[in-house]
């Protein structure tokens, strides 16, 4: 699934014109699933009841062992500064215990920050006016961008950081800068206005590295999709992808690093699994920022059968691996 995401970002970037490109809505590069940004907002819905109870298992990456959510939720609300919650975006079960994880935070903590890949840095004037209350939700919604799942899926864990007062981090590149380098390149960044450039990370690195390759097997060989292409053109057009891939990183690692203002903070970030899972990604780029920055990284992973999921097969994958019943 991620590979044919991948593909049509890559169609999306390469082959659109820069008016077209800014209106389309387009799927996110780098994710496990189909989830699209939109430029409108979902239609107006009230969140849905969660369920009371959520088929899950959590594996404990460095005990080796299966362990419950309540010593996940422990672990990172005492011995964490920043948390990756590495979801795959249609997952229902993995929406709804993210939402348990906060609010298992909530009873054990006076405070924490939520940072969303779901919004991006543009739109940080108007979360902050809804937060404040100085906006109304309909206000928000259709100025902010969200995302088409945000009234089921992401409205739940804002309206939670609202009722404690915490603070919300729209962390993502604007879409339409990730397109620019997209078609033209990372130095493309240095060509925008000094209004538009500021919505990226200061400092903007892509390295070939172990994401990379990864980035570029998921990509795989795209010879046969029909695709009127050279292979020095497709390699050109798979990089040119992978650093606009490293620009959202740079951006949301500079945001959660900016979170980390004063002692005990900690910071929550609700990302597609492919940024953070392995460590890399978002965090690798947050540890560069914050070197001293106490990480876990908690990548969900929805399996047909709960009992039959291999933990110790993934667990390079994250700290904490949470198997959720898939859909």
């Amino acid at each position: 699934m991620i590979r044919q995401i991948l593909l049509l970002a890559l169609a999306s970037a390469c082959f659109a014109s820069d008016a077209a490109s800014a209106q389309a809505p387009v799927r996110e590069p780098g994710t496990d699933n189909g989830a699209i940004r939109r430029d409108s907002p979902p239609p107006a819905a009230p969140a849905a009841a969660p369920a009371s109870y959520v088929p899950h298992r959590v594996f404990s990456s460095k005990s080796k062992r299966f362990t419950d959510l309540e010593a996940l939720i422990h672990r990172i609300a005492n011995d964490a500064d920043v948390v990756f919650l590495g979801e795959f975006h249609n997952d229902p079960g993995t929406h709804r215990l993210q939402l348990a994880i906060l609010e298992g935070v909530a009873r054990r903590r006076r405070t924490a920050v939520l940072a969303l890949e779901m919004f991006e840095r543009d739109v940080q004037p108007q979360l902050d006016a809804y937060l404040r209350g100085e906006i109304g939700e309909a206000d928000f919604t259709s100025t902010s961008r969200p995302w088409g799942n945000y009234s089921t899926d992401y409205r739940p864990l804002v309206e939670l950081a609202r009722a404690n007062q915490w603070p919300v981090v729209a962390g993502n590149v604007p879409r339409r800068l990730a397109q620019v380098v997209a078609r033209r390149g990372l130095a493309a960044l240095d060509s925008l206005p000094a209004t538009e450039r500021a919505f990226a990370a200061q400092e903007n690195l892509c390295p070939r590295d172990a994401y990379w390759e990864r980035f570029r097997e998921t990509m795989g060989d795209m010879s046969g999709h029909g695709m009127q292409l050279t292979p020095e053109q497709l390699q050109a057009m798979v990089w040119r992808t992978y650093e606009a891939q490293c620009v959202k990183d740079e951006a949301m690692g500079e945001a959660i690093a900016n979170a980390l203002t004063t002692p005990n903070t900690l910071v929550i970030h609700a990302n597609g699994a492919f940024h953070s899972d392995y460590h890399l990604g978002t965090v690798t780029r947050l540890r560069r920022r914050a070197p001293r920055a106490r990480t876990v990284v908690v990548s969900f992973v929805p399996a047909a059968d709960l009992d039959a999921v291999n933990g110790r097969a993934r667990r390079k994958q994250g700290d904490f691996i949470v198997f959720t019943l898939q859909p």
